[in-house]
């Protein structure tokens, strides 16, 4: 998946749905392969998703406090976003339909400038 150049959230909530849909009863095993992004269970669209980002701007500010320095000046901050939004979650799936709350979205957060490009992979364990 693509994100961009600059810090994002997306919705990855149909592609999970797709991916769950025949599965039946289990979990669905959502992960992010990168030590600079993570994955939220939030709503979106109602500016929860842009507040996360501004509320991990005022965490975990871009600038040069950071000891890991190569890439953006600010980067050393991407890496110590998994502390905070692992890069891995479990969603439970009951007749092949993910059992989110109302509002709730998986979504994948990346603020990582320096990589455009992302991997999310989907597994699912029956039972």
């Amino acid at each position: 998946m693509r994100t961009g150049g600059v810090p994002v959230v997306v919705d990855l909530t149909a592609e999970c749905e797709d991916f769950a849909g025949s599965e039946g009863d289990g979990l669905l095993h959502v992960f992010v392969p990168h030590a600079t992004a993570g994955l939220a269970v939030i709503e979106t669209g109602s500016g929860s998703d842009d507040d996360l980002l501004a509320q991990l701007d005022e965490l975990l500010p871009r600038d040069d406090r950071w000891r890991h320095r190569h890439g953006s000046p600010g980067h050393g901050r991407d890496h110590v976003l998994p502390a905070f939004l692992p890069p891995s979650l479990s969603v439970p799936v009951l007749g092949g339909r993910l059992q989110l709350g109302t509002w709730q979205r998986i979504c994948l957060v990346d603020p990582n400038r320096d990589n455009p490009q992302r991997q999310v992979r989907l597994s699912f364990l029956r039972g």
